[in-house]
């Protein structure tokens, strides 16, 4: 069965109207038409049309404010302005005001076919992308409910009886058995670890992040980072020298996930130098950002790995040789920052170090600067 695409017809003019429905005959839609604004928002949430002819010019509610309402009722449906006063002005505001596109009269009936079917177009677009995020937002949360109770808990519970059997069994296992107990526990603890880490990139919700965002200090958050990798610094002997401004204006965020990412790109470029190098941690700001940079003398990125370090459960052929890990934190990183409305880049030479540079707005300067 053919499913028709609504179109809906506002207009002044009846000639108007009725020559667009003649052009239209014979198509795949269902047109239905008002002569004026208020009754043709009253067949907006009657009829539900996928696109919107709609004239600017009318008595009583003018075409901007049908305009304005359609796209607070539903930003889907496509609008279309047909006019006879057409100029750049106002066809800037129409845009402004959710309008999809222009069409002066007169116009021939080949022009207004066309826009027709580009209309439509977008508007299935539209419900596509639209139907693409929600099937992707059900296939994340269907993953993560796997991972965690079909995955999780189990692998758990073999790792609790594992200690308890360790315990149990101290004195009377010999040093070979101890050891297969050992590795037995080590592996049940890695894939926990890697479960962990999928649960963390699958469940980075940003609009539940933004809700909770307040005023925090990026040197705090830095700090806390410091604080949680400087013992896996010291194993590896390398120093991490700061360079943090004194003073600077804090950011809108969500400390805890901010300290995540530093903490992320901190550890990184530990777990990827030599031992004994050196890891820069500088923060300072400028006009409108904070701009946080983190520089080791590692073993670089390739150029073809470049393009792909901050995509999930990606990691290149040089990282692999030098460390473990999943090639989660990355991609974490770069949600929680572009969440921030801030920006992540990286420049990198095969053996010659790398360098992460994170961007976040600042508060208004007027406001007070961290102590």
């Amino acid at each position: 069965m053919e499913v028709k695409s609504k179109i809906l017809l506002i207009d002044d003019e009846e000639v108007v109207r009725d020559s667009c429905t003649q052009i239209l005959e014979g198509g795949p839609y269902l047109i239905s038409d008002a002569s004026d604004g208020t009754e043709g928002l009253r067949l907006v949430e009657e009829f539900q049309p996928d696109l919107i002819f709609v004239d600017l010019k009318m008595p009583g509610i003018s075409g901007f404010e049908v305009l304005e309402r359609v796209n607070a009722l539903d930003p889907t449906i496509v609008m279309v302005v047909i006019t006879g006063f057409a100029n750049i002005i106002s066809a800037v505001e129409a845009m402004k005001k959710g309008a999809y596109d222009f069409l002066p009269k007169p116009f021939t009936p080949e022009e207004f076919r066309l826009i027709t079917r580009r209309g439509l177009e977008k508007r299935a677009l539209t419900l596509e992308t639209i139907a693409l995020r929600r099937e992707k937002e059900m296939l994340r949360e269907h993953f993560a409910h796997i991972v965690s109770h079909e995955m999780k808990a189990p692998l758990s519970a073999v790792q609790q009886n594992l200690f308890a059997l360790e315990f149990e069994l101290a004195d009377a296992l010999n040093d070979g058995q101890k050891e297969k107990l050992q590795r037995a526990k080590s592996r049940i603890d890695d894939l926990l670890k890697l479960i962990n880490s999928w649960l963390r990139f699958v469940s980075v919700d940003i609009h539940q992040l933004q809700d909770k965002f307040v005023q925090v200090s990026v040197k705090n958050e830095i700090a806390s980072a410091l604080e949680n990798v400087a013992p896996y610094a010291v194993r590896k002997d390398v120093e991490i020298i700061t360079a943090i401004s004194g003073q600077m204006h804090p950011v809108t965020g969500d400390g805890l996930s901010l300290s995540e990412a530093f903490g992320n790109l901190i550890g990184n470029a530990i777990k990827y130098s030599n031992d004994g190098s050196k890891v820069l941690v500088k923060a300072e700001e400028n006009e409108n950002e904070i701009v946080i940079t983190i520089k080791d003398e590692g073993i670089g990125i390739s150029k073809q790995d470049m393009p792909h370090i901050f995509e999930g459960f990606f990691r290149g052929q040089s990282g692999q040789t030098m460390a473990g890990g999943q090639g989660i934190g990355l991609a974490v990183t770069r949600q929680i920052i572009e969440a921030h409305n801030g920006s992540i880049s990286v420049e990198s030479e095969p053996g010659a170090g790398t360098t992460f540079s994170v961007h976040l707005p600042k508060v208004n300067p007027q406001q007070p600067k961290d102590g």
